[in-house]
């Protein structure tokens, strides 16, 4: 398994609770994390449960289309179910949908990759991508997990999250050491967040990939709420980061634009928000 991708061991490990569904949901996401169809042999060294416990939660989440299970090779993979799910959650509570003409618009004028975000606890989600004119090859894509702790768009809503949510983040980083530019320590990462809130927008210095920059900002509510986040990325090949500062003006205007447009969407976070402001 790619270093970049968040591990099985990781996928079990997230503190989802003791229930049976949080147990199922463990389970998921360890055959997600995989990025391949996966045996039984494969999930059981790094699975928190007994054999007999898992091999039950695989055959329950077989039934319900959770999982396909495919009997002559004895490989798991997602269910076709999880598929439409996936496209419903996608619609009702990702900011791609209302985001894209602003990315569209935002790609066309840089003529950069941009990359929109959300939050998924010490991980982000890629939820939309436009690729530049001249495609460059990166980790990010739409659907893939990568660590906040050292993404632009990760530190861009780290920094913007109440404190008692980041404080309660931070214990959850792995801060495994990528590239020689990565923030390897909690403290040195409270700094870097301190300095993205001053100037309103974070840096990727080569942190998580070799060669690879960016410079994004915070969609937020007119609350403050953190709902995701904005790049724009390149290559060392291409430009430089004070290249990239130049363009921080727009990117943030772009992510500004987002956040004025979201507040009369139905967004999870900002209903909450709004109901506690009328309540």
């Amino acid at each position: 398994m790619a270093k970049d991708q968040v591990s099985a061991k990781d996928a079990a490990a997230q503190p989802a609770g003791d229930g049976t569904v949080a147990k199922a949901l463990n389970v998921l996401d360890q055959v997600a994390a995989f990025g391949r169809p996966v045996r039984f042999s494969d999930l059981l060294p790094d699975s928190p449960y007994p054999k007999a416990t898992l091999f039950r939660f695989l055959q329950t989440l077989t039934g319900l289309g959770l999982l396909s299970h495919d009997p002559a090779s004895g490989c798991y993979s997602l269910g076709v179910r999880l598929v439409r799910l996936a496209h419903a959650a996608w619609r009702q509570s990702s900011l791609a949908p209302i985001a894209r003409p602003f990315i569209d618009e935002l790609s066309a004028s840089v003529g950069e990759t941009v990359h929109l975000a959300q939050l998924d606890g010490p991980h982000v989600l890629y939820v939309d991508k436009r690729n530049a004119r001249v495609p460059i090859e990166m980790f990010a894509q739409a659907g893939k997990v990568g660590p906040a702790y050292c993404t632009g768009v990760g530190k861009a809503m780290l920094a913007f999250l109440p404190e008692a949510e980041a404080d309660r983040l931070l214990p959850l980083m792995s801060f495994h050491r990528y590239t020689p530019n990565t923030i390897a320590t909690p403290a040195a990462l409270r700094a870097e967040l301190a300095a993205i809130r001053a100037a309103g927008h974070a840096f990727d210095r080569e942190e998580h990939e070799p060669g690879i920059i960016c410079v994004a900002a915070p969609i937020l509510s007119s609350a403050g709420s953190v709902m995701g986040a904005l790049s724009v990325t390149s290559s060392t090949a291409r430009t430089t980061l004070d290249g990239l500062a130049d363009l921080a003006p727009v990117v943030r205007d772009a992510a500004r634009r987002i956040g004025e447009e979201a507040e009369s969407w139905r967004f999870p976070d900002l209903g909450a928000n709004q109901a506690r402001r009328t309540g």
